[in-house]
């Protein structure tokens, strides 16, 4: 039997700047539903202007953008790195005229500043200063949060989104269908992971420090976890094979980069939930190496 999950919309909003962090937006909210909406009856919709507005005349575009994208939305997450954005005519810039609509209806709003390193010759002098005295207000008004690269800032969106939407919306649950409610499957749908990742996420999520080290050397690719070597000597189709795993493992946000070269990953939270689910489908699971 279906069950009953109430739709939350969730505005994403930013400069054009952050294009990475909106995608991992995206990803950690289809992520979030895949573990939790069963359990929380809650489904997350990710919401932007550029997927969910459409052309309209007659008042300014920020002003069509309000009504026809953000009035809707039940959370929003603002992310900022070098840019404001450009002015409205209301507002310094079109995000920060969506957090102020989105805060005078009651909302909550979840807003992050990147310190992620930038060249200097690339700035807009304007701009960064603006952005500046932007994030210094927000800081005056409530509780911001920064981060030094995209996977800082997926690690800290994933508890973060949890405990936001737990707080703001687990509370409002009840057993009455209306509109905005939907008709989830019995089971929330794992990530599409093909049977070398799958196998790859579950030793992973068993090793002591959840720790993948995937190193290439003069013999070929070295891929351990879990006190063992799961390539060998089989040739470069097979150290393929392995290292897409370790690729669409760290798309969907399962594992992490520990440094910047690709070599050593860390099971994030999502991976070890998934990894429990998975154990509970020993038929979808491939046996042996």
């Amino acid at each position: 039997m279906p069950y009953k999950a109430k739709v939350y919309k969730v505005m994403i909003a930013s400069p054009s700047d952050v294009a990475p962090e909106r995608e991992a937006i995206r990803n950690l909210i289809h992520e979030w539903n895949a573990i939790h909406s069963e359990k929380e009856d809650i489904v997350l919709m990710p919401v932007g202007w550029e997927s969910h507005s459409s052309p309209s005349m007659g008042e300014r575009a920020q002003a069509i953008i309000n009504k026809q994208v953000l009035a809707d939305c039940d959370l929003l997450i603002a992310v900022f790195w070098t840019r404001l954005g450009s002015p409205t005519g209301k507002a310094a810039s079109g995000t920060v005229e969506e957090i102020e609509e989105h805060l005078k209806a009651r909302k909550p709003a979840m807003i992050y500043f990147s310190s992620a390193p930038v060249v200097p010759e690339s700035l807009d002098s304007r701009q960064y200063k603006a952005l500046l005295d932007f994030k210094e207000q927000c800081r005056k008004r409530g509780l911001v949060e920064t981060y030094d690269s995209v996977s800082d800032f997926r690690d800290k969106l994933n508890r973060q989104l949890a405990q936001t939407v737990i707080r703001a919306f687990a509370a409002k649950k009840n057993g009455q269908r209306n509109a905005n409610d939907v008709l989830v499957p019995d089971r929330p749908t794992p990530p599409p992971l093909d049977d070398t990742a799958r196998q790859l996420l579950l030793e992973a999520s068993q090793d002591p420090g959840g720790t993948i080290l995937c190193v290439r050397t003069r013999h070929g690719l070295a891929m351990q976890t879990n006190g063992r070597d799961l390539v060998g000597n089989h040739g470069a189709r097979t150290e393929a094979r392995w290292e897409g795993a370790v690729q669409q493992l760290a798309r969907l946000g399962l594992i992490r980069d520990r440094g910047s070269k690709g070599e050593v990953f860390a099971v994030t939270d999502a991976g070890y939930q998934l990894a429990d689910q998975l154990r509970e489908q020993p038929s979808q699971v491939p046996v042996g190496l």
